[in-house]
């Protein structure tokens, strides 16, 4: 049951966002009107320029790219509210409906457009080359580029239409199936929602720690049939539209999203897994500290007991945040601000509300939205500025135009995991006990862990997942918790002991679902970040400079191009390795003992 009474203490259960900044309401004119001119225009340009890209001169592609922008941009307008408005009330049907009546409509206009992109992958280089060198189109440049790398994995329009049309009741839909079983199931004996049961898990006391997980099991357990039919149906979903669209390998299509070559990829995990040891001695460590003959599953997040543990208000998180972003940067800070003060944020936990958190880019015209789930534990601090940073990275990158500030996935963690370390080193600064102060830099390495190590050792579960669902089809529960736990325990080694009943906790995770692949782009991130924190170090702003230059180009330029002002090399072993160190770095600092303790 969901304690109102700490909400209202925390001053959490006023902070909602508005999202009348889309739509006033979901049956005003403004939503429908915006339906209706979405169809109309889909509709015009199919009509105008079907079986014309390539014959078209600068002014009329761009003309075109233009108005295809537009729609695209309305129709996120349109599914943005949807989704957000349905998010904080998954049990509220009218909202369900709408977000499922609009992605119908978006996947309806999105097939009746996608000719353009199939014929002007069609044109040849040298008409595509001497198109681009046009300075009007230098603005859509990168984006006109970057759709010809899907050439040899696109179908027949009646075939790329076919799936566009069958979209709403597929993937997404049973994505939404997911969000609802996790939104509506209670656990334990006080029926407590997934967000509850999980802060528990970092709970001083062994015993609640322990029966959170035991909730949370057996929980899931409950619905282990639907939620292994939902994995089975998604993995072979994506089996086959692999197959169709001939990637050679199960995360080939994420790579070619993030635009990075499935090289530079092997080389991050590669890396990442070959410093597992790191993980092991830490762990060690922790067993000591809290003085435990055994570290289990449930005791990985357990505090230290010289960690803080009061609760920590909206108001103090607020200061807190701003704070450390204004010491790196004034126009960080008062981007941030906006965020609190003009209500786009969704902050306290309560009934229908999915767990997580998260940033929406929404569109350029409107603003970024925020969703967390704050309990007012030090975690959710590091949560709200996690989510602060991708929300900036969004609103600067605003400026590049709908289509240029998507940023691609891998540098999309960029911004939040920097706008983490801000926070973690202002906090630190603040402290003066020894202890206190290595308990603090243990719970950052955890922090630290659970982006880098706990993400590749989960893309190497979906790696099982999905060649598994290839090779052996419908894989049972008790094969995907066997998948889950031997590729954590590869991370773990003997430092923590794995209780069977861990082995279902894979059922819960909505990446795995929703962006297939996508997890590697946490530990892409941190490793990132650990680099450019360096430089920051050395170079001060001269290098904050930069790092808002970066932020606000988005995704006009590929991340190879866009890291090349900081000297970058992202397919040298090398460089991921350099940001494996500074992580080993500071555990030793934890091993040698508090007085090893420093910041900054």
């Amino acid at each position: 049951m969901i304690d109102k009474m700490m909400t209202d203490k925390l001053g959490a259960s006023t902070v909602l966002w508005d999202l009348t900044h889309l739509y006033c309401d979901e049956n005003g004119p403004n939503l429908a009107n915006d339906s209706q001119w979405c169809i109309d225009e889909a509709q015009s340009i199919r009509g105008l320029f079907r079986g014309r890209i390539a014959s078209l001169g600068n002014d009329e592609l761009l003309g075109l790219v233009s108005r295809l922008e537009a729609l695209d941009c309305r129709l996120t307008r349109l599914t943005t509210f949807a989704f957000l408005n349905f998010t904080t009330r998954m049990d509220n049907s009218r909202a369900g409906a709408l977000e499922q009546r609009l992605e119908e409509l978006a996947s309806q206009c999105k097939k009746t457009v996608i000719f353009f992109e199939l014929e002007w992958n069609l044109i040849t280089a040298e008409m595509v080359s001497g198109l681009l060198r046009a300075p009007a189109l230098a603005g859509y440049r990168h984006y006109l580029e970057a759709l010809r790398r899907y050439l040899p994995h696109q179908l027949s329009e009646t075939e790329e239409s076919l799936l566009l049309e069958y979209a709403p009741v597929g993937r997404s839909s049973w994505n939404t199936l997911f969000d609802k079983i996790l939104s509506g199931l209670r656990f334990g004996k006080t029926k407590r929602i997934e967000e509850e049961v999980l802060t528990d898990l970092h709970h001083q006391d062994r015993e609640i720690r322990r029966q959170a997980a035991e909730d949370l099991t057996s929980g899931l357990q409950d619905q282990n049939h639907i939620l292994t039919h939902i994995f089975n149906t998604l993995a072979a979903d994506k089996m086959i539209d692999d197959r169709l669209r001939h990637h050679k390998s199960w995360v080939h299509s994420m790579n070619l999203d993030n635009e990075l070559t499935d090289a530079t990829v092997d080389t991050l995990v590669q890396a990442v897994t070959s410093r597992y040891d790191i993980v092991q001695r830490y762990y060690r460590v922790k067993k000591d500290l809290l003085h435990l003959d055994e570290l289990t599953d449930y005791d990985r997040y357990a505090p230290l007991p010289a960690l803080p543990s009061q609760i920590i208000g909206w108001e103090e998180c607020k200061v807190m945040v701003l704070h450390a972003f204004s010491a790196f940067s004034a126009e960080l800070a008062t981007s941030a601000e906006r965020f609190f003060s003009e209500q786009w944020i969704h902050a306290p936990v309560i009934s229908g509300k999915r767990g997580g958190a998260f940033a929406h880019p929404c569109v350029p015209e409107v603003h970024p939205y925020i969703m967390v789930n704050y309990t007012g534990t030090i975690n959710d601090v590091s949560t709200v500025a996690h989510e602060l940073g991708h929300g900036i990275h969004q609103l600067l990158a605003g400026g590049q135009g709908h289509f240029n500030s998507d940023t691609p996935l891998v540098l999309a963690e960029t911004a939040s995991v920097f706008a983490e370390m801000l926070v973690f080193q202002a906090q630190l600064a603040l402290l003066t006990d020894a202890e206190t102060k290595r308990a603090f830099v243990c719970q950052k390495l955890e922090s630290i862990f659970a982006t880098v190590f706990r993400q590749i050792a989960m893309n190497r579960f979906e790696k099982r997942m999905h060649e598994g669902r290839r090779e052996q089809g419908e894989l049972s529960s008790e094969l995907l918790s066997e998948y889950w736990l031997q590729t954590q325990q590869h991370m773990f080694g003997d430092s923590v002991t794995l209780r069977p009943d861990y082995g279902i906790w894979w059922s819960y995770i909505p990446h795995f679902l929703s962006t297939p692949g996508y997890v590697y782009s946490y530990a892409f991130g941190e490793l990132l970040v650990l680099a450019l924190y360096g430089l920051y170090q050395q170079q001060g702003d001269s290098f904050v400079t930069l790092y808002l230059e970066l932020l606000a180009a988005g995704g006009s330029a590929s991340p190879y191009e866009l890291l090349r002002p900081f000297g970058i090399d992202l397919n040298d072993s090398a460089f991921w390795l350099q940001g494996l160190t500074v992580i080993d770095q500071m555990l030793h600092q934890v091993e040698d003992g508090p007085a090893s303790i420093s910041h900054g």
